[in-house]
């Protein structure tokens, strides 16, 4: 008895191998310029009713700290360490929810396993 390959194997495999690392390689190259993008972008968020906002970039650093002056409180700043703790929290929920959004849409929803260090 002759053993027989899956449709799709043989003869047109070879073909389909390099379509598949073609796709892989635009996803790639697609990841890497939307990561590039998403880097560039800023975040802003507040806290206290817009008394602390910060700004962070799309790498998660802090760019920009605004503290408006009636929060500042010499006898009370716990509270003033809890609204920027807060507002800068959120600034980076925001950034890291928008690249996992954007980069899903550029997966398709797959499970890169080991390229989720890349992001």
């Amino acid at each position: 008895m002759k053993a027989r390959l899956p449709q799709g194997y043989g003869s047109g495999g070879q073909q389909n191998l390099q379509q598949l690392a073609r796709q892989a390689q635009k996803m790639q190259n697609d990841m890497e310029a939307a990561t590039e993008e998403l880097n560039a972008k800023e975040y802003t968020a507040s806290a206290g009713g817009g008394m602390v906002s910060v700004t962070v970039s799309g790498e998660l650093e802090i760019k920009k700290l605004d503290i408006n002056p009636e929060v500042v409180d010499p006898e009370d700043i716990e509270m003033l360490s809890d609204l920027i703790t807060a507002a800068v929290n959120e600034a980076i929920r925001t950034a890291n929810t928008d690249k996992e959004e954007t980069m899903g849409k550029i997966s398709g929803g797959m499970n890169l396993g080991g390229f989720g260090g890349l992001f």
